[in-house]
């Protein structure tokens, strides 16, 4: 019997019947009735392989940044000396000279100056070292003299030498220096080929400096090379600066040295005297205890107490120069705060150790020019407070400024 269709049938499923319909009802399946298998996202495995290759290119890249510290240092001194010498060498390049050879004659005329200071202060140290150990035995005659009167002892100075002789701490002592000798010539070679690196790296830069700049503003839009110019620029004027004030420092330090060394009648007074201003003034953090250990030395054969002055000496001028002297000269050349070119020395020393407190106030002296023309600046408010003074209370002067009147016999202003 055929049944004619209702209303009912003829409408559209709804979305709830047709959720119903395709939803499998949740009951564990029939008996031999296989359970559906829920399949991975295609996404996932790609996910994790891109994610496997980024932690292996980050692991690789820290690795390789790890082994290249030392030659990315090296290249970063490398710069920073081809910033001293750029000013001489384009100088030199602006009279029709070459830029090689100009590069060539200005690296020559630093190297003969740096071997012959060494060569001088290494002939000065060597004949200063024999007469010390020809003179040893007076020296200790008078200290066992002076202990044996002061403290009433009985010593002698053969007793000593062979006590010194037969020790355990000399046998070893001997010992260790004759395992050192191979540390220390390996060390001596990796600090030759060290300064051989930045001297090729230096000569390069300063040579190639325009070909260089080329290179970097040919990669980069007309706006941005005008950037990386200007910045290129204020990096050679603080570089020049930073050099200046050193400089000037050492020339400050040597002469106050000098004038101590030839008062006290010590020998080799002018060439310890520029010793004492090139180091202390260009090797960062133990530049100053290295440059006064010589003249200390030299002092001490001399006469024991001299090197005692001269230590004194040495630490006084040294507060003397970070307090005073290096601030205002830093301030003037590098055009930086006091305050800012000392924490710049302490955050590159402990980021970069020796070679970061040299090239810190530079850099920083650098960035703050570069960044100094993108900071809109405005017009200061006519406020007292600017210019380091209170604002006066509303309910009149105060306590001290009632007792300044009236110890001078000024009488009170009547209020209005």
């Amino acid at each position: 019997m055929h049944v004619a269709p209702t209303d009912e049938d003829n409408q559209p499923p709804s979305r709830h019947s047709a959720l119903t319909d395709a939803t499998p009802p949740d009951r564990p399946p029939a008996d031999g009735a296989v359970a559906p298998v829920a399949r991975m996202p295609r996404w996932l495995p790609r996910a994790m392989v891109l994610a496997l290759a980024l932690i292996a290119a980050f692991q690789l890249g820290s690795w390789a940044f790890h082994q290249l510290t030392g030659l990315l240092i090296n290249i970063l001194i490398a710069f920073f000396l081809a910033l001293a010498i750029e000013p001489a060498v384009s100088r030199m390049a602006a009279r029709g000279m070459r830029r090689g050879l100009a590069t060539f004659l200005v690296f020559l005329g630093l190297t003969i100056a740096v071997a012959g200071f060494v060569t001088l202060l290494g002939s000065m140290l060597a004949g200063q070292i024999i007469k010390m150990i020809e003179g040893f035995p007076d020296y200790l005659d008078s200290l066992i003299n002076w202990t044996n009167e002061t403290f009433h002892t009985e010593l002698r100075r053969v007793d000593i030498q062979e006590g010194l002789l037969h020790s355990d701490w000399l046998r070893k002592y001997a010992q260790n220096s004759a395992a050192g000798v191979l540390d220390v010539s390996t060390q001596v070679l990796g600090g030759l080929f060290q300064l051989l690196t930045i001297g090729l790296f230096s000569f390069y830069f300063a040579a190639d400096g325009p070909r260089l700049r080329r290179a970097l503003c040919s990669v980069l839009p007309p706006a941005r090379q005008t950037e990386v110019l200007r910045a290129w620029e204020i990096a050679v004027d603080k570089t020049g600066g930073y050099l200046y004030s050193r400089g000037l420092m050492a020339l400050i330090s040597g002469v106050a040295h000098y004038i101590l060394l030839q008062a006290l009648d010590v020998p080799y007074a002018p060439v310890l005297g520029v010793w004492v201003g090139l180091v202390s003034q260009f090797i960062p953090t133990i530049g100053t205890y290295l440059a006064g250990a010589l003249p200390m030395l030299i002092a001490f054969t001399v006469e024991p107490w001299y090197a005692v002055w001269v230590l004194g000496f040495v630490v006084v001028y040294q507060q003397f120069e970070n307090y005073v002297l290096q601030p205002k000269l830093t301030a003037r050349t590098v055009d930086i705060h006091p305050a800012v070119a000392f924490g710049s020395v302490i955050a590159g020393t402990a980021l970069l150790g020796a070679v970061g407190a040299l090239i810190a106030i530079p850099a920083v002296a650098t960035l703050q020019a570069f960044l100094g023309a993108y900071v809109k600046r405005y017009a200061v408010t006519d406020d007292p407070r600017v210019h380091g003074h209170r604002r006066r209370s509303p309910s009149g002067p105060g306590v001290f400024t009632r007792i300044r009147r009236l110890w001078a016999g000024r009488p009170e202003p009547e209020e209005s």
